[in-house]
């Protein structure tokens, strides 16, 4: 791909390191303990030069698109130090079915993605936007429910979502994988509101999660405070809008996190997909307009990870992203584990609304 000489010429501008890290200064958003994350080496980014910079670097090709086992039932896996038995279906991926399949089977960035989150060195848990008093929402979870297992029980709520049609296999993963995760879950309301009929939309998996956990995790969660609590609630990028509903707690009508893991692959998601990230980070901005709300909350972060495979639906989902209003950063490579850096073929960028 080769970068136009207008853009060469910006690319100066655009590669200065930035230090405002996910826009949580205090003096904007007025936060309590006025904290600031000191991103290093986060840079603003012009999807054109973003998109050139990255695929114009020796990028290792990846066998069956990234898939790590296709054929397999089950996966081995080991994330945070726990030894997990991952349920996944080689024959729905195979299928024909209208709604896509890929949620059917587990992609090679979500253990990592979900191995670097759980870390307590990694920036968001430095910064306190991870902690145990954080609700997350996932978007696109697919059948493993890696992220949840790994990232569940150490937050006070983290929800799942994605379309039903995997729910037993995201509710047969949470629950073989519990004890070994150390977390809970627990069943979440019915789904958000319909923007409409939608096509349904060929990404990872979904759950429906009707089991309760007499966990450590989920029964401190279900107390008032400690981390520990996970659960699946339907959503359908095309058809649902997301509401104060999706945090599945009283004491909470928006979340901190949004977390999106190999959701960027098709073109046609990519507004629906957007948007739906839009609709969960606003969700924050609502909740300030109420009286009972805390004052001064920093803004919902929204955090994409995805597999560097095509320039162009790379291009275009960050184009959308930052024209839907968000101020966009990747994170270094110094902030991430081998196997996750962008010389390995995978990114993970932030976002927040301005």
């Amino acid at each position: 791909m080769a970068l136009p000489r207008q853009a060469r010429q910006a690319s100066a501008e655009w590669l200065k390191p930035s230090t405002a890290c996910l826009a949580i200064s205090a003096q904007k958003f007025k936060t309590r303990k006025k904290a600031k994350i000191r991103c290093s080496d986060y840079r603003n980014l012009a999807p054109l030069t973003e998109a050139f910079l990255l695929f114009s670097q020796s990028i290792p090709s990846q066998n069956e698109l990234g898939i790590i086992d296709p054929k397999a039932p089950t996966l081995e896996l080991t994330v945070n130090g726990h030894d997990l038995t991952i349920t996944q279906s080689p024959s729905v991926l195979s299928s024909n079915r209208a709604g896509g399949t890929t949620g059917a089977v587990v992609w090679k960035v979500t253990p990592m993605f979900a191995e670097w989150l759980a870390s307590p060195t990694n920036i968001f848990a430095r910064a306190g936007v991870l902690s145990t008093s954080s609700t997350v929402l996932e978007l696109g979870c697919g059948v493993s429910a890696l992220v949840g297992l790994a990232l569940g029980p150490l937050v006070a709520r983290y929800v799942l979502s994605d379309q039903p049609y995997v729910a037993r296999f995201v509710e047969q993963n949470l629950g073989q994988n519990r004890r070994a995760a150390g977390g809970g879950g627990r069943p979440v309301a019915r789904p958000s509101g319909k923007r409409g009929r939608g096509r349904g939309r060929p990404h990872p998996g979904a759950l429906s999660s009707s089991s309760s956990s007499s966990s450590p995790g989920a029964a401190a969660a279900a107390a008032g405070g400690a981390a520990g609590s996970v659960a699946f609630h339907p959503l359908d990028w095309e058809a649902d809008t997301p509401t104060h509903t999706l945090t599945g707690r009283e004491d909470a009508r928006s979340f901190d996190l949004v977390l999106g893991c190999d959701c960027v692959y098709n073109e046609a998601l990519i507004p629906p997909f957007v948007q739906t990230c839009l609709d969960v980070c606003e969700l924050r901005s609502a909740e300030g307009n109420l009286e009972a709300s805390p004052v001064g909350r920093p803004p919902c972060v929204c955090v994409v990870a995805q597999q560097l495979r095509d320039p162009e639906i790379f291009e275009a989902w960050l184009r959308e992203f930052c024209t839907r209003g968000f101020r966009a950063w990747r994170i270094s490579d110094t902030e991430l584990p081998e196997g996750l850096r962008s010389s390995d073929g995978f990114v993970i960028h932030v976002g927040v609304l301005q």
